[in-house]
């Protein structure tokens, strides 16, 4: 019997509205989870009994946001958008196809996909996408995906959105523990048929990032929320938090349960169960939260990608989606070679093996904006022609790529901008 590849049984599927499985599930989950994660909703404007097709979008502020926005709009059933290498994973493979979630190879175009969401839509359905692309890695937003205002405009049916506070704390990108505390969830209408036919897609895009900015270090700051840290609440904070803002070395952090120091200058603080950083002492240099920790690197990476002779270099493993298997073990690529990446001005290009042979391959900086980051921030990915290819580093260097990818794109006239959060609606 002839082998069918993973690939091809996807994409020939031909995705219809989900199901009364999905009410099903979002029932053990409203009875099991909500109260767990202490979910709180409110909606401005109650959309759930509004007849015909929508879509409806969210920040993305953890990997549990299909829970705090599915189980709300029950009954309403959503066509959930989720990244393709996920459907590749056998744990979640068999629920995604039961849902009749649409694959997306995120952060670079995908006929497929464009396709099975217009099949949706033009059947009455109702699709959710998470317009970022990814779930939040700072605790607050990235730009909205490329395309998304020319999605909106062209199918020219109304857009409700939800603003998610709290899920980030809750499931931060850094640790994989999930920490329970609050989580508020609200609810409202964005576009109206009306407001997408006369707005053009920048300002689409434009109005989307706005909306559902949020930061979630900064709303705790006011709220005070505790969250179920543990005694390992700051573990792998360091991947995030790699620059020292009182010496300004980098990758001299490290983390020791609710501690992160530096171990050159010993600036350093502690975690609350608020997540409030406590410096040690009055000679220490902690930004107000870790999301101005984390824009303040940012702005050092931008200024070190200026230099036109910058490139950053790791020893990394690199894996692939197997042909006609799924992952086991909830893992997210499978081994195939080891080499070198390197990011400068011109791109990124690996040198080393693929499959025992001699591999290599480079990405100019425009078609490569950022990346994508399965898990947590021990690896990353990225599409070349459509198909998935993972990075393992040896080192801590994840988000110096993430960050010194975006910028270099950006410095050399790159199509995914920037947007400035201070300008945008801050969460209270």
């Amino acid at each position: 019997m002839e082998k069918i590849a993973v690939e091809k049984k996807l994409h020939s599927r031909k995705i219809t509205q989900p199901n009364g499985i999905y009410n099903i599930l979002g029932t053990v989950w409203r009875l099991f989870m909500y109260k767990q994660y202490n979910v709180h909703y409110t909606f401005k404007k109650d959309f759930r009994k509004e007849k015909g097709p929508y879509f409806f979008i969210s920040n993305h502020a953890s990997r549990l946001d299909y829970i705090f926005t599915g189980v709300p709009l029950l009954p309403v059933r959503l066509n959930y958008v989720a990244g393709y290498n996920e459907f590749h994973r056998s744990h979640l493979s068999l629920v995604f196809n039961l849902l009749h979630v649409i694959p997306k190879k995120n952060f670079t175009p995908d006929l497929y996909t464009v396709k099975e969401i217009s099949r949706v839509i033009k059947s009455g359905g109702r699709v959710c996408i998470f317009p970022e692309g990814m779930s939040s890695i700072s605790g607050a937003n990235q730009p909205v995906a490329l395309g998304t205002g020319k999605l909106f405009k062209h199918h020219k049916v109304p857009v409700y959105y939800s603003v998610i506070k709290g899920g980030y704390l809750t499931s931060p990108k850094y640790n994989l523990k999930d920490r329970c505390g609050r989580v508020d969830v609200e609810f409202d209408q964005l576009f109206t048929v009306e407001d997408l036919e006369r707005m053009s897609p920048e300002e689409i895009e434009a109005a989307i990032n706005k909306a559902i900015y949020h930061d979630d270090y900064a709303w705790n700051k006011i709220h005070k929320y505790r969250y179920d840290i543990g005694d390992n609440g700051a573990e792998d904070l360091e991947d995030l938090l790699f620059w020292c803002p009182k010496c300004g070395k980098q990758h001299t952090m490290a983390t020791k349960g609710n501690k992160i120091f530096c171990t050159e200058c010993g600036n350093g603080a502690t975690l609350k169960d608020t997540y409030e950083l406590v410096p040690f002492d009055d000679t220490c240099v902690i930004p107000e939260t870790q999301t101005k920790w984390f824009a303040m690197e940012r702005e050092v990476i931008r200024q070190e990608v200026q230099d036109e002779n910058f490139s950053l270099e790791e020893k990394v493993s690199l894996g692939i989606l197997p042909e006609f298997a799924l992952l086991k073990n909830q893992a997210t690529s499978e081994i195939v070679g080891e080499g070198v990446l390197r990011l400068d001005r011109s791109g990124l290009t690996y040198t080393g093996t693929k499959n025992g042979e001699p591999f290599t391959f480079h990405m100019d900086s425009q078609s490569v904006p950022t990346y994508g980051m399965c898990t947590d921030v021990s690896r990353f990915y990225t599409f070349l022609n459509g198909q998935f290819f993972e990075f393992y580093p040896e080192h801590r260097v994840v988000e110096k790529f993430f960050l010194a990818t975006e910028e270099i794109h950006r410095l050399n006239g790159g199509t995914w901008k920037a947007f400035d959060p201070e300008e945008e609606t801050a969460a209270v």
